[in-house]
């Protein structure tokens, strides 16, 4: 049984839920939205914030990052699958919601997982990740589309790199000596 003291605070379950369910209902809504607004990848619409630098056009992505492993979304939907059941094992069965910047980087990641996971499924129309934010310079760089899910887990993956160099494990709230008392 749980001594007092290594009961996951309430606190950590709010933040990692509402990162994961706000970041994923943001980039699906948003998804939505910009492919609503300039349709289909193909019609060669783009709305532009800086042109040519900064903007919009949709895009539909069949792989994973950078466009990597086109036609293999299923074994992606797969992954993501596993990675959230880890995380969720890793951070509420393991105890490692007990550190606040951990939970906030894994609830940002977990939201891009089921955001970019939703699209894999095709429950949307189509089995592939609808990407629109456009970042290039000129004709000479341009950045593969990206969305906000994308978006999610960079900064959660910064996150964990951050923590893994600069937060150190005594400044952790729950360490080992804690755990080994129980």
């Amino acid at each position: 049984m749980d001594s007092p003291s290594s009961a996951i605070p309430l606190s950590r379950y709010v933040l990692f839920f509402g990162l994961s369910i706000l970041g994923c209902g943001f980039d699906l809504w948003s998804k939505a939205a910009v492919f609503a607004w300039l349709g289909m990848p193909g019609q060669n619409r783009y709305f532009w914030f800086l042109e040519p630098y900064v903007g919009f056009q949709t895009s539909l992505n069949e792989g994973a990052l950078f466009g990597l492993g086109q036609g293999y979304t299923p074994v992606f939907a797969v992954f993501s699958v596993i990675a959230a059941i880890g995380i969720l094992y890793w951070l509420f069965v393991a105890k490692a919601a007990h550190d606040w910047l951990l939970t906030t980087a894994l609830g940002l990641i977990t939201g891009g997982i089921f955001g970019n996971l939703y699209d894999r499924l095709g429950i949307w129309g189509e089995a592939a990740v609808r990407d629109f934010i456009l970042f290039r310079y000129n004709d000479e760089y341009v950045w593969p589309n990206f969305n906000v899910a994308d978006s999610l887990l960079v900064v959660g993956a910064g996150l964990m790199l951050w923590h893994s160099f600069f937060v150190s494990q005594n400044s952790a709230t729950f360490t080992e000596s804690d755990s080994e008392a129980n």
